[in-house]
């Protein structure tokens, strides 16, 4: 499988400039779920904007609607 990595990062919302993984979800993915988060692509730009990708922060938003 050939990675897209070049079109994902035209999607991609991660906010945090040096990030080494725009674009390579399954690097992205693998890295925060290990730290019990999620990545930037699963919260609104603002929710991203805090930098807390914890699963908790997620269920506030889903609980308050956001997401």
């Amino acid at each position: 499988m050939n990675c897209k990595q070049t079109a994902n990062r035209a999607h991609c919302n991660c906010s945090y400039e040096p990030c080494a993984r725009k674009g390579a979800c399954c690097d992205c993915l693998r890295y925060h779920l290990e730290s019990r988060e999620l990545p930037a692509c699963c919260f609104p730009a603002d929710a991203e904007a805090t930098f807390d990708r914890s699963f908790e922060h997620f269920a506030r938003l889903v609980t308050t609607r956001a997401v």
